[in-house]
């Protein structure tokens, strides 16, 4: 059995540039500043990059829950953290690659257990460009423009509870997170050492806070581009969280848009919870700011209602009711 922990969010964005790409190629000036954006078909979709989003979350780790965050270290074109997962919670969670000297164990990789999507408008946009100018000097004033939007972000994230605090040794892409220092410091600590399968285990408490440390950070995401001038809150207005046996992120498409307004598909996502009941591990939790998509109110209530292992609240409490699953799951 493997517990993965599956998350669908959306972000609401009025008036917004959260992530932006500078200016294109045949622009007629320099001075224009564009939004990250993708094409389907004729359409166009503002977006937030996968590496904007996890940059968020570990600073909203760090300056929240005071997590011990990886040194940066730069060599000419290339940076690294210190591949150190004992240490710092942020080389766990999120991930490394370092090319070490062949004496001290050569290059060492982890895969991530917390994975990403971008965040992706809900809605077809046609960005808008606002025009500014810097007058506050002698001379001729230096105009500018850059583009915003005002649409629905929609994103995935997996949480694999598995990997979370267990480092291999293995020789095999993504699995050498070791090598004979951490290897030492890891004895030194107490760690676990599965021999059989080349792979040393965190103690649990560790392993628990870290898990529950990087949901509970979801209400409090803070981040993005523009914020002196737009001011847009990226935590997760409506959220849907559970654990399950598997992999595959089964919420992806619960969300459409309608008539140029996004609507969560309630039909999709009870097929969802339906046809996978047996890879549950735990209820479905589903958290809705107010104010936010108050349409949804009745079908949320009706889901939770007719459904007992769907729960409901705001925001906070699906995260809280979530997070408290997860020592027995680590533990299992």
């Amino acid at each position: 059995m493997s517990k993965t922990v599956v998350g669908f969010m959306l972000v609401d964005a009025p008036h917004s540039a959260l992530n932006n790409a500078g200016a294109d190629a045949g622009d007629r000036t320099d001075n224009i500043v564009r939004v990250k954006s993708i094409r389907r078909g004729r359409k166009v979709y503002p977006y937030v990059s996968g590496q904007a989003l996890r940059y968020w979350w570990r600073d909203t780790l760090e300056q929240k829950y005071n997590w011990n965050v990886s040194p940066i270290e730069r060599q000419k074109k290339i940076a690294f953290t210190s591949a150190n997962p004992i240490e710092y919670d942020d080389d766990d969670v999120f991930g490394y690659m370092r090319a070490l000297k062949a004496k001290e164990g050569g290059t060492v990789t982890r895969i991530s257990p917390l994975k990403t999507s971008p965040l992706i408008s809900v809605i077809g946009q046609t960005p808008t460009q606002d025009f500014g100018v810097m007058a506050r000097h002698e001379g001729d004033p230096v105009p500018y423009e850059h583009e915003f939007y005002s649409t629905v972000l929609k994103g995935i994230f997996s949480l694999d509870l598995d990997s979370l605090g267990v480092f291999y040794s293995d020789e095999k892409t993504g699995y050498r997170n070791m090598y004979p220092k951490l290897e030492e410091k890891a004895e030194e600590e107490g760690l676990v050492k599965d021999e059989e399968n080349k792979k040393w285990i965190m103690p649990e408490d560790i392993r628990i806070k870290r898990a529950q440390d990087t949901i509970k950070a979801l209400p409090y995401l803070q981040g993005g581009a523009k914020l002196t001038s737009h001011l847009t809150d990226v935590s997760p207005k409506f959220l849907v969280l559970a654990v399950i046996d598997g992999g595959n992120h089964i919420f992806m498409n619960i969300v459409k848009e309608e008539n140029g307004e996004p609507k969560i598909n309630i039909e999709a996502l009870q097929e969802v919870i339906n046809e996978y009941s047996d890879s549950f591990l735990t209820n479905i939790y589903i958290g809705r700011r107010k104010g936010f998509m108050d349409e949804l109110d009745g079908d949320i209530a009706k889901l939770t209602e007719e459904n007992e292992k769907v729960e409901s609240g705001t925001i906070k409490e699906a995260v809280d009711a979530f997070g408290n699953k997860i020592p027995e799951l680590i533990k299992q």
